[in-house]
């Protein structure tokens, strides 16, 4: 069990990275690439429509990510075994991650594409979001209550 324990934790690390590098690989990409930064600058009606959604998905995902993840922790979670808890903890950190992906991604979109800074703060609330997320070990055992004296 504890080589299992310390799969899943080296997978979220990874999973968390990539949440990380492709949020930086977006601004490397808008900062650089100029064919589409801008693209729709002019345009009223879609970047009120696109701030909107933006905003939206920011206020919508961010505390939903979070809130979730805890109740799926405290109600699903320490119903099951500890295999099932393992699998189940992982699918749901990753899904709390997706969830905080969208607002970075339409957030970035939108300041990008229509030169708003309303999304690049909704995109930035997104990530500082995910520091709270920020898997390891010790967090999974916390969270699980699994103690290492008794897996021994």
């Amino acid at each position: 069990m504890e080589e299992r324990i310390k799969q899943i934790s080296r997978c979220l690390k990874a999973v968390f990275t990539c949440y990380w590098l492709l949020a930086i690989l977006m601004v490397v990409c808008g900062e650089t690439l100029d064919s589409w930064t801008g693209l729709y600058a002019g345009d009223v009606r879609s970047t009120y429509q696109a701030e909107t959604a933006t905003i939206l998905l920011a206020v919508v995902c961010v505390p939903v990510s979070l809130k979730l993840f805890s109740w799926v922790l405290d109600h699903k979670i320490d119903a099951v075994s500890l295999p099932e808890a393992l699998r189940l903890y992982a699918w749901w950190s990753v899904v709390r991650l997706f969830l905080l992906f969208l607002p970075v991604v339409v957030g970035f979109l939108t300041y990008y594409l229509m030169l708003s800074t309303k999304g690049v703060f909704c995109a930035l609330i997104a990530l500082t979001a995910s520091l709270f997320c920020i898997p390891g070990e010790n967090r999974l055992r916390k969270e699980l209550r699994i103690d290492k004296e008794k897996e021994a």
